[in-house]
């Protein structure tokens, strides 16, 4: 308990730092989202290689993947539900069932996972399995609705192969699966640079939080919090029912799925109701709204299960 505390001190701390820079302006305007790019781009995927090529992979894609793809699928099915009943239409009802379900697993799960769970590659199960069929699933939906267009439903399916994290992650997975780790001259330099994605994702994420609105307060406040609600309470609870009572999960392994399933959404969501000019203020809210909501969440899980 005191161990994952820390770790969550020690992501406070680094957050505070960002926000304290976000508001004295001292990286630019632009400081934030070079972070970003950073820690996406390139950090990211290098943390997530090198840490995938030493895992053993019968530990990675175990029953916890299953637990991250039935209870993302739950909260899912409640919003789409709810969208069908309401006659909300197929983007809004889209993009919300992705905000109900679709965690962070890049910029807070990997730092989280790396600081509080010990084990960065416990968020890649969660991430190849967003990126890899979430994603492009649910932007096929939204193309054949029509709000993208024309001529790019297979441009939308190949999502993953441009994804710099799910290229990272896959690469790691072919080198362990292959069982012929790289030379040092190959690997050290990559594990150098890996080590700038937590740091970075972190500064990131706290000049992100200066200056952005009250979330919750728009013409999408219902979905806002319903999709919130689902986040941040409805898929960590399913989690841990389906761990727990279904697949006999416990210790280290209950805490891991749990905290994976409490991660607020992911920033890439408002990208995407960008992209198709649809519920944009429903995804921005709602990623903001789960992320502050995510942290008293965390920490009692981490109280409870720790």
């Amino acid at each position: 308990m005191a161990g994952v505390l820390s770790g969550f001190a020690v992501i406070a701390v680094v957050v505070g730092v960002g926000y304290v820079l976000g508001r004295r302006g001292t990286l630019g305007e632009q400081g934030g989202e070079v972070l970003t790019r950073l820690a996406f781009t390139l950090a990211g995927p290098a943390l997530l290689f090198t840490t995938l090529a030493r895992a053993d992979l019968s530990v990675v894609f175990s029953s916890r993947l299953l637990v991250t793809a039935l209870s993302t699928a739950a909260v899912g099915a409640v919003f789409v539900a709810a969208g069908v009943v309401r006659r909300w239409g197929v983007g809004r009802t889209t993009i919300g069932a992705l905000c109900s379900g679709y965690v962070n697993s890049g910029n807070l799960g990997i730092p989280i996972a790396a600081y509080v769970l010990g084990d960065a590659s416990l968020v890649a199960p969660v991430l190849l399995f967003q990126v890899v069929l979430v994603t492009p699933v649910a932007l096929t939906v939204l193309d054949l609705s029509g709000a993208g267009g024309r001529g790019t439903v297979w441009r939308r399916l190949l999502t993953p192969l441009r994804n710099p994290i799910a290229v990272g992650s896959l690469a790691g997975v072919v080198v362990s699966a292959a069982g012929r780790p790289l030379p040092g001259p190959l690997m050290n330099p990559l594990t150098v640079i890996g080590d700038m994605s937590v740091p970075a994702a972190l500064l990131a994420f706290g000049m992100s939080l200066h200056g952005n609105p009250v979330p919750g307060r728009g013409p999408d406040s219902r979905l806002v919090l319903l999709s919130v609600a689902l986040k941040s309470l409805g898929q960590p609870l399913v989690a841990w029912i389906l761990a727990k009572a279904v697949f006999g999960l416990h210790g280290p392994a209950l805490l891991g799925v749990v905290v994976t399933a409490a991660l607020p959404g992911a920033q890439n969501l408002f990208t995407y109701a960008s992209r198709y000019r649809v519920a944009e203020s429903l995804a921005r809210e709602s990623v903001l709204l789960s992320t502050v909501v995510s942290v008293p969440v965390l920490v009692g899980v981490a109280a409870v299960l720790g």
